[in-house]
């Protein structure tokens, strides 16, 4: 069976990583997004969602039947264990998700978005490395800005996440995202162009 060319576009938060996902969507390629398939794989109906229900009681869903991610991070966030299941319930329901997805795009190529492509080793997923990169400090003050959360909280989610060394140093393609929005288009149409060829050069298209 055919699969797509998969290019894993990552980087740190407040790289600019959605706004670079976005532009690519505007050129008609399928994005599948890890934070989106971790949202889907917990939706009323589905059987991760019955499962929780039934390890955590009915009191982890709101009176519309969704999940309510507050009283769930609440009941794991001091308890080892009840973390552990879950990962163990979720993770490998979200990795067959996103790979179904992933066979199932009919763009040319696909851009597999994921925040933690490196740290969970999800880039060998992929074909190609896309990092979106910009100078810790102007990570720190676009998250500040955007999350409305403090410094402390910021620098601890950047400290969990892989360096900016390490994140280029697995990139196949650096997308620059320290100066101004307006300069990403001209940079993610190149890239488009680089990847349409390679994908057209894929073994697996």
């Amino acid at each position: 069976m055919s699969h797509p060319y998969v290019a894993g576009l990552t980087g740190g938060i407040g790289s600019g990583k959605s706004a670079v996902s976005d532009l690519f969507a505007q050129l008609s390629i399928n994005i599948v997004d890890a934070d989106i398939v971790a949202r889907q794989v917990v939706e009323p109906g589905t059987p991760a969602l019955a499962k929780i229900a039934g390890h955590f009681g009915r009191d982890i869903l709101q009176k519309d039947g969704t999940l309510d991610r507050a009283a769930l991070r609440k009941q794991v966030f001091a308890d080892a264990a009840a973390k552990q299941w879950l990962n163990a319930l979720l993770h490998p329901a979200i990795r067959e998700e996103m790979r179904k997805q992933l066979v199932a795009a009919t763009s040319p190529y696909v851009i597999f978005s994921v925040p933690l492509l490196i740290e969970n080793g999800l880039d060998a997923m992929t074909d190609t490395v896309i990092v979106v990169d910009c100078e810790e400090d102007t990570q720190l003050t676009r998250a500040l800005k955007r999350d409305g959360s403090d410094v402390t909280t910021i620098r601890g989610i950047m400290a969990s996440q892989a360096s900016r060394h390490d994140r280029l140093a697995k990139a196949s393609y650096v997308i620059d995202n320290n100066g101004a929005l307006e300069l990403l288009p001209a940079q993610v149409e190149q890239l488009h162009q680089i990847l349409l060829k390679a994908a057209e050069k894929s073994p697996g298209s």
